[in-house]
């Protein structure tokens, strides 16, 4: 469904990414840990086209889109949930809804419905503010907005980042649900390693925009593994 060959990607002259290489299969779902400042982020903005490839090319169900643009991704069925989710905190939840419903624009009720039906936690706050949410629900309403455009592969960036436990356990049981359900393909960047050992089917370990090694997660409980990436919740 994704594949990445030889992804080399800079801010400026400053290189970020350094021929990374990896694929995901329909369905599958792949995490990316590693410490801060290690390129996590800089590869999902490029997988999204937001950060423009260096060298290296990038294959959506086997279609390059290596110098696609963002929304011409989103469209192709990439869906992205940045960290710090980035909602409309002005708008309200069921108009934040209605944002990520582009490609049914003036057919979206029943969109939204079906996403609600996974998310039963927002039906009571679709007239509440983004703004006005907690951390948590601003979190589900970030990945609700995002399964609105129907997505083939969804990107997480960090989405446990100053999330309560709670929460936490229902977004693993929820794209736990999707995975199976709707095939969903997904890359994790995350630091909690239950989170990332509860979804990932494998995981790429990434230092200096490499990727070092591949694991499975029963490994994350590693005491060398976790030695080596001091700082990685636990």
């Amino acid at each position: 469904m994704l594949a990445v060959r030889d992804l080399h990607a800079s801010y400026g002259r400053i290189p970020i990414l350094h021929g990374v290489t990896f694929a995901v299969a329909e369905g599958q779902s792949v995490g990316v840990l590693g410490h801060n400042g290690m390129g996590k982020t800089s590869l999902l903005r490029a997988l999204m086209g937001f950060l423009p490839a260096a060298g290296g090319t990038v294959a959506l169900d086997r279609s390059e889109i290596t110098d696609w643009p963002p929304f011409r991704r989103a469209r192709a069925g990439i869906g992205y949930v940045p960290q710090g989710r980035d909602i409309f905190p002005n708008l309200s939840v069921l108009d934040n809804l209605r944002m990520g419903c582009a490609k049914e624009a003036g057919s979206d009720a029943p969109v939204i419905g079906a996403v609600l039906d996974e998310f039963p936690r927002l039906k009571p706050l679709l007239d509440r503010l983004g703004g006005a949410l907690s951390g948590g629900e601003q979190q589900l309403l970030a990945i609700a907005r995002c399964l609105c455009g129907k997505p083939a592969v969804l990107l997480l960036d960090e989405p446990t980042e100053g999330i309560q436990p709670s929460i936490i356990d229902e977004i693993i049981e929820l794209l736990a649900r999707l995975k199976r359900s709707r095939r969903l393909t997904m890359v994790l960047v995350e630091q909690n390693l239950e989170f990332i050992a509860a979804l990932s089917d494998r995981i790429l370990l990434i230092q200096k925009g490499r990727i070092t090694r591949e694991v499975a997660p029963d490994n994350l409980q590693d005491p060398d593994l976790i030695g080596e990436f001091v700082g990685v919740e636990r």
